[in-house]
This record gives structure tokens, C-alpha cells and sequence, in this order.
């Protein structure tokens, strides 16, 4: 598999953050190389570098086959697993973009990505998009709605400022300001949490949702928020990106499932991305997109449809 050398650098309310990935595939002999903005260097997958499978070519649905294109939903604020880089600064980039160039390859599509606003996309699948891929933690409310296709582990992550200034206790945030990205799964936590500090006579918590983690992060470095609260695998980036403003407050928690999203009425086409993802781990593609961008832990045995969850 050859990958494509690249650096980038993004910018949100006059914020420069710049994003990196420091573990590096040794492809120099099938890479080029691009700089923006100085940046460090990461690796984006080349998806001509990945093989058509006959059997899961012909599994997809005629109307998406037709015209050879995966239309992908995602919402490109939430590096390193979506976000705008490469030399004209609109490239989509990350660890998902990387997975679904290389499951639309595999199928002998080529993903063709819309950028949306998270909240959007569940709801607009299959009139107008036939995939969602932007980090969705699999809950069993979107199970109502969509289908899924495991392919990752997440977690979520409460981050606040360096060395934790307003002494900030996750499990006791009553009367705080945190921040959340609009529509995911640690707003609706977050927002629980708020229901039972008013359940216990205590303050609610003030929950700003915005809709880009980008901005998110940015409110919390200029002392606009208490916290943020993100899945585990952004959170941890903004804290490593943010040249040392910023830092995880206590572990991970709520370990959970990530998910591919498909309309619910296309199960068939859930089964033809599950059946390329669990191909892409056989031979390895999988595992060298995320150690190329440092996610091996987030690494799933097998993708499933549906998979069982315990998270509402």
C-alpha cells in the first residue's frame, strides 16, 4: 500500500492549529511531498494503491454502482479523524478519510466526500448522501435510524486548560461552561449530567454547543469555557496540537464503538462496506492507516453491521 506524504496546517478564528501525525509508514519509495504553513509531516493514503475485490464490487447496491461514485457525508472539523489540509487547504484528510477512500476502492468505487454539519448528515442519508463517515459513536437512539458499520473503538475525553486553573472535577461539573460539538454523543452526556446537578438542587451546567470541534477547542484555550468534552482520539490531538494550553483531565471513559453510517433502508450496502472493511484488515490496509496516523489503539479484530451496544 503506498501512502502520499503531505503537511497542513488549520485555521479556526484566527487560530492556528497545527496538526500533525509523528508516526510515519516507511513508503518513501511510493510518496510526494507538500508544505503548508511548516507543518510536520503525516501520511494520507493513495487510493489507487488499493485493489478492486470482484465479489464485494458486485454485493453493491446497481443504483450506487452505476455511476462508480460513494458519495461520503462528513464533517471536516475533527482532526485527525476528518479535516481540511493538504496544499490548497480544502483537501479532506484523516484517519476516516483515508478508510473510506480505501473502502470505496475496494468496492471499485471512488469516494466522492460533501462536507456537512455533524448534526446533518444522519438524517440526509441515501437521497442525498450514501455514506456518513465523521467519527459517529454507534448509540442505540442512531441505531433506530441508520444503519452501522463498526470500525473503530472510541471513548470520550474531558479536556481543560494547563494544570486545570478552575479545578475542574468531571464528575461534579454543576454550574460549569463546557463545551461540546453539536449533535454528538458527549452533548447528550453532558447534557444528562446537567439534568441530574438540577435533579440534586444544584446549578445546571452552561452547555455551549458549537457546531466545529475546531471552534470548540479555540473557546477553550482563550478561557471561553471550564472544559471541553470530545471523543477520545480529537480530544487527544487538540491537547498534543495546542502547543501545551491544553491537557486530559482523567482517562478516557465510556468506552464505545464507531461507526460508518448507512441509511437504514440499505442494509445491503452496510453489508458490502462491512464486507470491504474486514477485507482492508485481512490484508493490513486497515492497520497501516491507523498507525500512519497513531490511532492503533482505536483498531477494531472485525467490522460488524449493527453491532450490540449499551450506549443510549
Amino acid at each position: 500500500m503506498c501512502l502520499k506524504k503531505v503537511q497542513i496546517m488549520q485555521k479556526r478564528n484566527g487560530l492556528a492549529l497545527v496538526l500533525a501525525a509523528s508516526i510515519a509508514l516507511s513508503v518513501a519509495s511510493c510518496t510526494t511531498s507538500q508544505q503548508v504553513g511548516g507543518a510536520t509531516s503525516t501520511e494520507s493514503l493513495d487510493p489507487a494503491s488499493v485493489s478492486r475485490d470482484e465479489q464485494i464490487s458486485a454485493s453493491v447496491p446497481a443504483d450506487v454502482r452505476a455511476d462508480g461514485i460513494l458519495t461520503v457525508a462528513t464533517d471536516p472539523t475533527y482532526a485527525p479523524a476528518e479535516f481540511l489540509g493538504g496544499a490548497d487547504g480544502q483537501t479532506p484528510m484523516g484517519f476516516d478519510i483515508d478508510i473510506a477512500n480505501a473502502v470505496a476502492a475496494r468496492m471499485g468505487l471512488k469516494a466522492e466526500f460533501q462536507n456537512a454539519d455533524f448534526a446533518n448528515i444522519l438524517p440526509s442519508l441515501g437521497p442525498k448522501y450514501d455514506l456518513g463517515v465523521s467519527s459517529f459513536t454507534v448509540t442505540s437512539t442512531r441505531l433506530k435510524a441508520v444503519n452501522f458499520v463498526s470500525y473503530l473503538a472510541g471513548g470520550t475525553q474531558w479536556v481543560v486548560q494547563k494544570d486545570n486553573p478552575k479545578k475542574v472535577d468531571s464528575k461534579n461539573a454543576c454550574g460549569l461552561k463546557i463545551g461540546v460539538e453539536t449533535g454528538t454523543l458527549q452533548e447528550t452526556a453532558v447534557r444528562k449530567q446537567s439534568d441530574d446537578c438540577v435533579a440534586s438542587a444544584k446549578p445546571a451546567i452552561e452547555v455551549l454547543t458549537l457546531t466545529n470541534q475546531t471552534d470548540v477547542t479555540t473557546r477553550l484555550i482563550n478561557g471561553g469555557l471550564d472544559a471541553f468534552v470530545a471523543m477520545s482520539a480529537a480530544a487527544g490531538y487538540a491537547v498534543s496540537e495546542t502547543g501545551g494550553r491544553l491537557e486530559p483531565l482523567g482517562d478516557a471513559i465510556d468506552p464505545s464503538l464507531v461507526g460508518i453510517a448507512v441509511a437504514k433502508d440499505n442494509e445491503p450496502l452496510a453489508t458490502a462496506v462491512a464486507a470491504a472493511v474486514n477485507s482492508l484488515i485481512a490484508d493490513g490496509t486497515y492497520g497501516n492507516i491507523l498507525k500512519a496516523w497513531g490511532q492503533e489503539k482505536t483498531a477494531l479484530d472485525k467490522a460488524e453491521v449493527n453491532p450490540p451496544t449499551t450506549i443510549q
